[in-house]
């Protein structure tokens, strides 16, 4: 049992053993890491925010607007004129082609889940990005030092020669 709690430590490394070469292809990958995980949450920052618009308009929903003349997009940029039948039916896209049919308040919930799952989500993924960035950091320090020292001791063969 031993064995397999050993398996599971993350092996640690000491960044000053490692040559500048090393400490640079590490730094490039976690610029990438970083960089991907940016992007991960611009889609979900982008995500959160299309249920919230969504949540939003069902809470502005007023029982009075029965039969009221509405545009409805055919695409992003036309719409044709129609009214509103039925105020405690609506058909939500829940992904992949699929809709569901909920009534106003279900709706509402449905919403409000997905706004506190992504938003679940990113704060994983943010303590990742952060705990990725100190990563880098320690590298870029190393890499820094490194050169330094490289320096110091290009510049003593350069006064002792």
């Amino acid at each position: 049992m031993a064995s397999s709690e050993g398996a599971n430590k993350p092996e640690q490394i000491n960044l000053a053993n490692l040559s500048l070469e090393q400490l640079v292809q590490i730094k490039q990958e976690f610029e990438q890491e970083i960089s991907g995980i940016q992007e991960s949450l611009q889609t979900l920052y982008n995500c959160k925010a299309k249920y919230a618009s969504s949540k939003e308009a069902l809470e502005s929903f007023q029982p009075e607007w029965n039969d009221r003349q509405v545009l409805v997009p055919l695409t992003s940029s036309m719409y044709v004129p129609g009214r509103i039948k039925d105020m405690d039916n609506f058909v939500i896209d829940v992904g992949t082609g699929y809709y569901v049919e909920k009534n106003l308040e279900g709706s509402k919930d449905y919403f409000k889940r997905r706004v506190e799952f992504v938003q679940e989500q990113i704060e994983k993924i943010e303590k990742i990005q952060i705990q990725k960035s100190r990563f880098l950091n320690a590298v870029i320090g190393v890499i820094e030092l490194k050169q330094l020292a490289a320096v110091k001791q290009m510049q003593q063969q350069q006064q002792s020669a």
